[in-house]
C-alpha cells in the first residue's frame, strides 16, 4: 500500500515540475508523454531553511525530488557527509529523501541540531536543498522572583515590568487578571512591543492585585503565567484627610492635589535612537509618554511622507506600523507626544537593508541537440549580494568541463548543446542578511513531433458563439502548427481566426458554414504529424412563443405556453419554476409537451413562473406573471373567517409533554381545514406568541411536546378558505421542570478581524431554549492539522469572542457547548474558522498581454503562491489607463479603469479601448483584506482603428453654379487620417436621386469649392474620413444653388414701373373718399333708440375723441394712436393674419349682413352677429404680387 502511494505521489510531483519547463520549451502534461522524457532532478518539497522543531516529537526533514529516472537521495549535516545507516533512530522514507529522526524512542532534540542539506541525484543531473538549520523548540519556565506591591499616588506613571524568559521562538506577551479576562486598554493604558504595561497616568480605578503577565509559546502551545502584580493608587483627597486626622490645629497641613504634568517619554529613552529593518518586513517603532492630561502621540518623517496604503497607526497611535518596507523608507521618524502643557519628541533612525532576493531566478531549460540557451541569475539586496554557480550541486569552478557551456558572471551561455549536456545548475545569491539558491536544470532532448489531441475529435458549439478546437503538441525542436480547412483545403489564414500559442485554433464567431473537418500540422526538423478534429455549429435554441402575463379567478384554470425552436440534432429538456424555485408537489400542476397547466387556482398559486429551456450547449428561459384575485361569491351564500375555538383545557401533565383539548367556533359556511396551536412563554418573553403545531379541521386535541423552564399557555387559532379566526382566550399557565440544554449555539464561526487574531461569533440560545438558569458558553479553539490540546474558557452574556496573538490565516477548529446551572448540552459538532487576514505580499508575475483587436486585448498573468495570499483568495484586479493617443501624441487627464476577475483565474479581456492608443496596465491580487502590491506596469499599444464622423460640415457661399464645404477633422480619427471621400448627387422637386458623384480629397484639408453645378437645385452630401483601415461613419448635408439673375428680375422690375405706382396711389386715394363720406353720412343722424342702445353699450376700446382733436367722434379706434405692436409685420410664410385691435366697417356693421336705414343709423346691430368675421382675402396663402393685387380691385 505504502508503494503505490509513493508511485502516485511521484506522478504528481512529476507533472508538478514539469509546470516549471517555459523555456525553450512548453511540455504538456499527458501522463503517458511525462512517463516516456528523460528528465533531471527538480526538488519539488523541502523543509524550512530555519527550521524549528518540537522536543517531543519525532523530526522530519522533508526532501522529496522528482526525475526520470528517479532519483537517489544523500545528505550532509554540517558540511559532511551524513551516514543515515549508523545513526538506528534515523530512516529515509522509501523513494523518497525525508529523514525521520524518532525522538518518540529514547532520542534527544539537541543531539540533533545542526545545517542539513539534500541532494538528488539521477544519470542527467543532481539537485540540491537549501541549507536546512534545525533548532528544538524552548519554553523555559519564569524564573522565581518576590513581587512588592506597586504604591503609586494618583497622576504619577507606571510601568509594570513582564520580563518573560526567552524562548525559541520569542513568546506572544498578553496581560490577564485572575478570571483570565483581557485588561482593558487605552490611550492612557497600554502594552508596549516588550510586553510591559505602561500607565501613562494612574487613576484609582487603578488599584488590583492581579495584574498577570501571560507568555504565550505557540510552538509547544504552552502558556507561562508570572506572579501576579499589585497596584495600589492612593489620592491626594485621602492623604490629606489621613494627616489632618494626626495633626493638631495649629499644625500646617495639604498636600496638592493631582498636579497636571508636561509629557514625558517612558520608551524609548533620549531623544534619538536607531533602527535597522530588513527589505519586506514590517517596521514596528514604539513611542509611550507620560503625563497628564493624557499625551496623544503623532508620527511623521522628516523630509518626506508616509507611505501611503501602507502605514498604519497602532495601540492608540503609540505604534507606527509600515508594512513591506523598501530602501525607499530609510530616514528619521519622528514622534510627537503632547497634552495641554507641553510636547516631547523622540527622532528614531531607520536603515532598510535588504537580504537577497530575485530579480530573474534562473529557469528550467529544455533545448534540442545543437540549440542555444542561456540561464540567467539575476538578485539584488543591500549590500549587494555575491553570485555563485553551482553544476550538480559543485562549485563550478571545480565541475568537469563541457565545452558548450561559458559563465559570465550572473549568465552561463550554451551554445551547440549535446545530450551529455544535461545536468542542473545552482545558482548561490548571499550576502551577510541571507541568501537565495535555485535549481535549473538544462535538459537536452531530440524527439520528432506529436499530437496529443484525440484523433477526429468532435467538437460542438452554438452559431454566433466562439469554437475552440484543440491540438496539443510536443516535439523537440518546437514544431511548428498550421490549420487547414477540409482534407485539401489551403493553409488558414486572417483576423477571421485566433492562433493561440499552445496549437488552438479559435474561431471568434462560428456561423453554419464553419462546420467541417479541420486538420492540424505539426512539423519539426525530425518528422511531421497531422490530427484532424470535426466542428458541427448548431442552431441556437429560442422561446417563440413565451408565457405571458396573467390575471385568474380563484378556483379557475389558467395555462402559460412555452413553445421552442431548436436544432434538430440536440435534445432540449423543459423545467417550470415558480418564483425561481421547484414546481410544488401537486397534482393541479399539469406540465405538457409547450405548456404548463394549473387547475383548480389558489391564492398560494399567485407568482412567478419560468420556462427554462437546457440542450447540452445552451440554455433560454422566459417568465410570466400570474395574479389570482377572488372569485364573485354567491349572493345567497356568505363564507367568512370561522369564529375562534373556546373552553380550552389542559390535561395529562407531564415534564415533557401535556395533552390540549378545545371546543371549535362556528364555521361560517367555510369548512375548516387546520387548527394552530401557539404558544407563550411567560417567563422569558411574555405577551410573545410563537408558532407550536398544526392539526387538521377534524381533530380538537393535541399532544403538545414541552421544554424544560419554560411557563407554557396556549391558544388555539381556526383556518378555513376564507382565513384564520381570531385567537382563542388563553388556556392556564404550566411551568415545566428546568434541565441541562438540548442544544449548542448555532451559526458558529471563525473569522479574524485582525491579521493577529481569531474572532469566535455564534448565534446566542434564547431563553426558551437554555432549559434553566445560569445559562453560559464554553468556547473552545485549537489550531487545526497542528495535534494541539484544546483551549477552552467559558463565557457568559456575550455571542463573541476573541483569541489573540494567532498566527496570520490560519485553519481552526472551533466549537461553542451550552451549559447552565444543571449540567451541559451534547458534544457540539466541530467547525472550521480561519484567524484574521492581511494583505497579500507578492504581486502577480509575467503579465502579458495580446492585442485582439483595436478596441480588445486579452491580458495573461501568473497566479500568486496561495501562501503569499495570506487570506481567502477572491480573485485578481487589473487597472488600466490609456496613456496617450498615437495619432495626436497629446496627454490627457488620466482615468484609470479597473475591471475585477473572480477566483483563480489567470487571464481576462479588456474591452472598450480606444484604436491607436498607448496603454499601460498592472495586476493585483486581492483578498478578504483587500488588493496585494501592483505588477510592474506594462505597456501595449492598439493598432489604428477607422475613424468617426467629421465633426462639422458646413456649406456656403452659394452661387449660380458653385458651393463651397468647409469641415472639421473627426474627434476620433483612430489612427493617421489618409483622405476623405465626398459623394453628392443632386435631388428634384420629386425627391428623387440623381447621378452620384464622387470625390477623394486630401487628409490635410479643411475646404473645397465644389464649381459648374447646376442653377436652382438641391445637392445632397455624404462626407466621410479614412484611415489605413477603412472608411469611417458618414455626415451628410443638403444646400441648394442660387436661382437665374434673369428670371429674379423679371419677377420684381412689375413692382418699379411708374403706371404701377400710379395706379395704386389712385386706388389708395378713391378708398379714403368712400371712408370719408360714409363717417360723414353717421354723424349727420339724431338719437335714435339704437342708437341709445348702442352708446349704453358701447365698446370698453372704443372711447369718443375730444372735439378739439380734429377727429370723428363715437366710432373712432382708440388704437389708432398707439404706436405697431411687436410681430404685427406680415408672417414669414407670406399670409396676412388680422389683428385684434384692428377696425373694419365689418366689424361695426358696414359688412354683408350690415344694412343702413333711411337716415343713416344702423339697424342690424341686433342680427345676432356678435363675433367679429375675418377680413376678405386675408386667409389666402398665395404670396402677393402686382398682379394679385390688381385683381382685388376688379
Amino acid at each position: 500500500m505504502l508503494k503505490k502511494k509513493n508511485i502516485a505521489a511521484s506522478k504528481a510531483s512529476l507533472v508538478l515540475f514539469l509546470c516549471q519547463m517555459i523555456s525553450a520549451l512548453d511540455v504538456p502534461l499527458d501522463s503517458k508523454l511525462l512517463e516516456e522524457l528523460l528528465q533531471p532532478p527538480t526538488i519539488t518539497q523541502q523543509s524550512p531553511k530555519d527550521y524549528i522543531v518540537d522536543p517531543r516529537e519525532n523530526i522530519v526533514i522533508q526532501c522529496e525530488a522528482k526525475g526520470k529516472p528517479p532519483p537517489s537521495f544523500s545528505w550532509t549535516r554540517n558540511g559532511t557527509h551524513f551516514d543515515i545507516d549508523k545513526d538506528a533512530l534515523v530512516t529515509m522514507k522509501p523513494n523518497s529523501g525525508t529523514l525521520v529522526v524518532n525522538i518518540m524512542n529514547g532520542g534527544r532534540a539537541e543531539a540533533y541540531e545542526g545545517v542539513y542539506q539534500c541532494t538528488a541525484r539521477n544519470e542527467r543531473g543532481a539537485a540540491i536543498s537549501n541549507n536546512i538549520v534545525i533548532r528544538p523548540s524552548r519554553s523555559p519556565l519564569w524564573t522565581k522572583e518576590k513581587l512588592e506591591p506597586n504604591h503609586v499616588r494618583e497622576g504619577d506613571s507606571l510601568v509594570l515590568h513582564c520580563r518573560p524568559p526567552v524562548g525559541l521562538p520569542p513568546p506572544i506577551i498578553f496581560w490577564m487578571d485572575n478570571a483570565f479576562q483581557k485588561l482593558p486598554q487605552s490611550e492612557r493604558v497600554s502594552q508596549g512591543l516588550n510586553g510591559d504595561l505602561y500607565f501613562s497616568n494612574v487613576q484609582p480605578e487603578d488599584s488590583r492585585e492581579d495584574y498577570i503577565c501571560y507568555a504565550r509559546f505557540n510552538h509547544t502551545q504552552t502558556i507561562q503565567q508570572k506572579q501576579p502584580i499589585s497596584v495600589k493608587v492612593f489620592s491626594m483627597d485621602s492623604l490629606n484627610d489621613t494627616i489632618a486626622a494626626n495633626l493638631s490645629d495649629t499644625d500646617i497641613y495639604g498636600a496638592k492635589s493631582v498636579t497636571e504634568r508636561q509629557p514625558v517619554l517612558l520608551t524609548p529613552t533620549g531623544s534619538t535612537s536607531t533602527k535597522v529593518e530588513l527589505r519586506g518586513n514590517v517596521l514596528l517603532l514604539e513611542c509611550i509618554a507620560a503625563g497628564l492630561p493624557t499625551p496623544v502621540i503623532r508620527w511623521i518623517k522628516e523630509g518626506g511622507e508616509l507611505p501611503a496604503n501602507r502605514t498604519f497607526f497602532e495601540n492608540f497611535k503609540k505604534t507606527l506600523k509600515i508594512i513591506d518596507v523598501s530602501e525607499a523608507d530609510s530616514g528619521n521618524y519622528k514622534c510627537i507626544a503632547r497634552n495641554t502643557l507641553g510636547s516631547v519628541h523622540h527622532v528614531i533612525s531607520v536603515t532598510v537593508k535588504a537580504a537577497p532576493y530575485w530579480i530573474t531566478a534562473p529557469r528550467n531549460l529544455v533545448l534540442s541537440p545543437g540549440e542555444d540557451g542561456t540561464l540567467i541569475c539575476r538578485a539584488n539586496g543591500n549590500p549587494k549580494p555575491n553570485i555563485n554557480w553551482l553544476a550538480n550541486g559543485v562549485p563550478i569552478a571545480i565541475a568537469p568541463e563541457d565545452p558548450s557551456r561559458k559563465v559570465d558572471g550572473d549568465t552561463i551561455i550554451f551554445s551547440h548543446v549535446q545530450e551529455r549536456s544535461s545536468a542542473v545548475y545552482q545558482c548561490n545569491a548571499s550576502n551577510e542578511y541571507g541568501y537565495l539558491l535555485a535549481n535549473a536544470f538544462v535538459n537536452v532532448l531530440a524527439e520528432p513531433p506529436r499530437i496529443l489531441t484525440p484523433a477526429n475529435k468532435l467538437y460542438q458549439v452554438i452559431a454566433d458563439s466562439p469554437a475552440l478546437l484543440d491540438c496539443a503538441y510536443f516535439g523537440s525542436p518546437k514544431p511548428e502548427i498550421e490549420w487547414f480547412k477540409g482534407v485539401k483545403g489551403s493553409i488558414l489564414r486572417g483576423s477571421e481566426y485566433i492562433f493561440h500559442y499552445n496549437g488552438t485554433l479559435e474561431i471568434p464567431v462560428a456561423q453554419k458554414d464553419s462546420s467541417g473537418t479541420y486538420t492540424c500540422v505539426a512539423r519539426n526538423e525530425l518528422g511531421k504529424i497531422q490530427n484532424e478534429v470535426q466542428l458541427e455549429v448548431k442552431d441556437p435554441t429560442m422561446i417563440i412563443k413565451q408565457p405571458e402575463y396573467k390575471v385568474i379567478q380563484r378556483y379557475g384554470q389558467v395555462s402559460f405556453e412555452c413553445i421552442i425552436k431548436h436544432d434538430s440534432t440536440l435534445l432540449p429538456t423543459v423545467t417550470w419554476l415558480k418564483d425561481n424555485d421547484e414546481l410544488p408537489d401537486d397534482e393541479r400542476f399539469l406540465v405538457g409537451k409547450d405548456n404548463l397547466t394549473i387547475m383548480n387556482v389558489t391564492d398560494k398559486d399567485d407568482g412567478t413562473y419560468t420556462c427554462i429551456v437546457n440542450t447540452t450547449l445552451d440554455s433560454v428561459s422566459a417568465s410570466a406573471v400570474l395574479t389570482v384575485v377572488a372569485a364573485p361569491p354567491t349572493p345567497a351564500i356568505i363564507y367568512a373567517r370561522p369564529n375562534p375555538p373556546f373552553d380550552l383545557e389542559l390535561t395529562g401533565q407531564l415534564e415533557r409533554s401535556i395533552e390540549l383539548s378545545w371546543i371549535p367556533g362556528d364555521e361560517n359556511n367555510s369548512p375548516i381545514t387546520n387548527f394552530v396551536i401557539e404558544y407563550e412563554d411567560g417567563l422569558h418573553e411574555p405577551g410573545v406568541w410563537h408558532y407550536q403545531t398544526e392539526v387538521p379541521g377534524t381533530q380538537t386535541t393535541v399532544q403538545l411536546k414541552l421544554s424544560p423552564y419554560v411557563n407554557y399557555s396556549f391558544r388555539v387559532i381556526a383556518v378555513n378558505e376564507i382565513g384564520r379566526s381570531q385567537p382563542s382566550e388563553a388556556s392556564e399557565q404550566y411551568l415545566t421542570k428546568p434541565a441541562s440544554p438540548d442544544e449548542n449555539p448555532s451559526n458558529v464561526q471563525g473569522i479574524g478581524s485582525e491579521p493577529d487574531n481569531l474572532v469566535i461569533t455564534w448565534e446566542s440560545l434564547t431563553g426558551f431554549q437554555s432549559n434553566g438558569p445560569g445559562l453560559q458558553y464554553k468556547v473552545s479553539w485549537r489550531q487545526k492539522d497542528v495535534d494541539d490540546e484544546w483551549t477552552s474558557v467559558i463565557v457568559a452574556n456575550v455571542s463573541k469572542y476573541i483569541v489573540s496573538g494567532t498566527p496570520t490565516f490560519v485553519p481552526y477548529e472551533i466549537k461553542v457547548q451550552a451549559l447552565n446551572d444543571l449540567g451541559y448540552a451534547p458534544e457540539p459538532s466541530e467547525v472550521i474558522g480561519h484567524s484574521g487576514e492581511d494583505l497579500p505580499m507578492v504581486a502577480p508575475g509575467n503579465v502579458q498581454v495580446h492585442v485582439i483587436n483595436s478596441t480588445l486585448a486579452k491580458v495573461h498573468w501568473d497566479p500568486v503562491p496561495l501562501k503569499s495570499v495570506r487570506g481567502h483568495l477572491q480573485g485578481y484586479k487589473v487597472y488600466y489607463w490609456k496613456v496617450q493617443s498615437l495619432s495626436r501624441r497629446s496627454r490627457r487627464h488620466v482615468e484609470k479603469k479597473i475591471l475585477t476577475f473572480r477566483g483563480n483565474k489567470t487571464f481576462g479581456m479588456l474591452p472598450g479601448l480606444e484604436p491607436y492608443s498607448s496603454y499601460k496596465l498592472n495586476v493585483r491580487v486581492v483578498n478578504g483584506k483587500g488588493e496585494g502590491p501592483a505588477s510592474p506596469d506594462k505597456v501595449f499599444k492598439t493598432p489604428e482603428g477607422v475613424p468617426s464622423s467629421p465633426s462639422f460640415l458646413k456649406i456656403t457661399n452659394p452661387t449660380l453654379d458653385s458651393l463651397t464645404l468647409e469641415w472639421g477633422s473627426p474627434t476620433h480619427p483612430n489612427g493617421v487620417l489618409t483622405s476623405y471621400i465626398l459623394k453628392f448627387q443632386p435631388i428634384n422637386n420629386t425627391h428623387e436621386l440623381g447621378p452620384l458623384v464622387e470625390i477623394r480629397i486630401p487628409a490635410n484639408e479643411s475646404s473645397l469649392i465644389l464649381k459648374n453645378l447646376n442653377y436652382s437645385t438641391r445637392y445632397k452630401f455624404y462626407f466621410n474620413a479614412q484611415t489605413s483601415v477603412g472608411s469611417g461613419n458618414q455626415i451628410t448635408e443638403e444646400a441648394v444653388t442660387i436661382m437665374d439673375e434673369a428670371m429674379a428680375s423679371r419677377q420684381v422690375d412689375i413692382a418699379t414701373q411708374g403706371w404701377f405706382i400710379g395706379l395704386m396711389c389712385a386706388v389708395a386715394l378713391l378708398i379714403l373718399i368712400l371712408l370719408i363720406v360714409c363717417f360723414i353720412r353717421r354723424n349727420k343722424g339724431g338719437k335714435y333708440p339704437v342708437k341709445e342702445k348702442e352708446d349704453a353699450h358701447a365698446d370698453p376700446e372704443i372711447q369718443p375723441m375730444k372735439e378739439d382733436d380734429g377727429t370723428f367722434g363715437e366710432y373712432s379706434d382708440a388704437e389708432d394712436h398707439k404706436p405697431l405692436k411687436k410681430g404685427s409685420r406680415t408672417p414669414s410664410d407670406r399670409t396676412v393674419k388680422k389683428e385684434d385691435s384692428d377696425d373694419s366697417l365689418v366689424d361695426y356693421g358696414e359688412g354683408v349682413n350690415g344694412q343702413f336705414n333711411e337716415d343713416g343709423s344702423f339697424i342690424g346691430q341686433y342680427s345676432g352677429k356678435k363675433e367679429k368675421e375675418p377680413a376678405e382675402g386675408n386667409e389666402s396663402s398665395e404670396a402677393p404680387s402686382p398682379v394679385n393685387a390688381m385683381n382685388s380691385f376688379v
